[in-house]
C-alpha cells in the first residue's frame, strides 16, 4: 500500500463534522507538528525565500486552526522581517478557531478557496501550504504550482512523505495518546497520501516550473520551495 499514493478522502476533508471535535483535531495537529519539527522546516525555508529588505505577504493555504501563521508571526518577529500575514481556509469552523485562540489584527484570516485570492489581496508574495497538498490529488497539486507561478508569488510546500515506519509509528503514536477520533483516523491515511520524491518531480514537470526545490527533511518531511517567475 505504499507503493502509491492513496485516494482515499480523509474524515477532515468532510462537511458538517461537530464544532468541538474539528477543534481536538486542530489542536492535536498543533501539539503533533511542533514535535516532529513540522514548524522548523516552514522557517527554514522561509529564510531562504525571505531574502530581500521590503515588507512580504505571506498567505498560509488551508491555514486550518492558524498555529502556523501565529509561529510564523512569532518567527519572524525574532528575525526583523517586516511581513503581513494571511490565512486561508474553506470551513468557517476553521476561521473561527483561529480567531478565537490567535486574536492578532496583525494576522488575517480568510474563509474562501485560494484561488479566489485575488479578489482579497492586491499583492502575494509567499504561498505557504503545510500539510495542505497531501489532502489534493496531482492534478490539483500542478494546479497550485500554476496559480502562484500566475501570480508570481514563491510556492512554499511543507508536506509528508509516504514511509512505512512513519505510518505506523504515528498509527501507534495516535492510537495511545490521542483524544481525536479524526486525528486517529486521519494522522495514518495522512501519511499513505503522502509523496516520494519522484511523484514531486513529476508534478513539478507537469506544471512546467522551472526553478525549483525539493529536499527531504526530518522526520518524514519533504519541502519544496518553487521560486516565483
Amino acid at each position: 500500500m505504499f507503493k502509491e499514493r492513496s485516494h482515499k478522502k480523509e474524515l477532515l476533508d468532510g462537511d458538517n463534522i461537530p464544532e468541538k471535535d474539528l477543534f481536538q483535531n486542530l489542536k492535536e495537529l498543533d501539539t503533533i507538528n511542533h514535535l516532529l519539527g513540522g514548524y522548523s522546516i516552514t522557517f527554514k525555508a522561509l529564510k531562504r525565500v525571505l531574502t530581500e529588505d521590503k515588507s512580504y505577504t505571506i498567505v498560509d493555504i488551508g491555514s486550518g486552526g492558524g498555529d502556523t501563521l501565529k509561529r510564523i508571526f512569532s518567527w519572524s518577529k525574532k528575525q526583523k522581517l517586516s511581513v503581513n500575514l494571511v490565512g486561508v481556509d474553506l470551513k468557517q469552523t476553521c476561521i473561527d478557531y483561529s480567531e478565537r485562540t490567535h486574536p492578532n489584527p496583525e494576522i488575517k484570516f480568510i474563509c474562501d478557496d485560494y484561488r479566489s485570492l485575488q479578489s482579497h489581496l492586491t499583492q502575494i508574495d509567499v504561498i505557504h501550504a503545510c500539510l495542505f497538498c497531501h489532502h489534493l490529488s496531482s492534478p490539483e497539486i500542478t494546479e497550485l504550482i500554476q496559480f502562484a507561478q500566475n501570480q508570481n508569488a514563491t510556492l512554499v510546500i511543507n508536506d509528508l512523505q509516504r514511509n512505512w515506519f512513519a505510518y505506523y509509528s504515528i498509527k501507534i503514536l495516535t492510537r495511545i495518546f490521542s483524544k481525536s477520533y479524526l486525528v486517529k483516523n486521519d494522522a495514518p491515511l495522512s501519511v499513505l497520501r503522502g509523496f516520494v520524491k519522484s511523484e514531486l518531480l513529476e508534478i513539478l514537470k507537469n506544471s512546467g516550473a522551472k526553478n525549483y526545490s525539493v529536499r527531504y527533511k526530518w522526520a518524514f518531511r519533504y519541502e519544496v520551495i518553487v521560486y516565483a517567475k
